[in-house]
């Protein structure tokens, strides 16, 4: 099986990639984005880290090795991997982008989201 193509941006970034299945992953709407200017196929907030778990991260770069963890585990639990089988219908072999309004992409759960779509196929 091959490796799904996944990317991820950021909301307030031209799209990159048309052909691309585009995805809000974030649990909340995004500050000063109006829904009718934003280009997106869907908003899997299903697939966001948890409202706690977003909370006790906080975007704290030092915690981030334990909220991969932690992400991971919400991911692979029974709802994580309903969310991800949805996703895949949806996207229907297109390549992902996975849409954030975080400012640090390396240290956010879009990247870690997208590391395990990579290793999900």
């Amino acid at each position: 099986m091959s490796r799904r193509t996944v990317d991820v941006e950021r909301v307030y970034d031209h799209p990159a990639d048309e052909d691309a299945f585009r995805v809000l992953v974030d649990r909340l709407w995004p500050r000063g984005l109006r829904k009718d200017a934003f280009h997106y196929d869907e908003w899997a907030k299903d697939l966001a880290p948890s409202t706690q778990l977003r909370k006790w991260y906080a975007h704290d770069a030092a915690l981030f090795s334990e909220f991969r963890t932690r992400y991971l585990h919400e991911l692979t639990a029974e709802t994580g991997r309903d969310a991800v089988a949805r996703l895949d219908r949806l996207a229907d072999g297109r390549p992902l982008v996975l849409l954030t309004a975080t400012h640090d992409l390396g240290h956010s759960g879009a990247v870690v989201l997208a590391e395990h779509l990579r290793e999900a196929r």
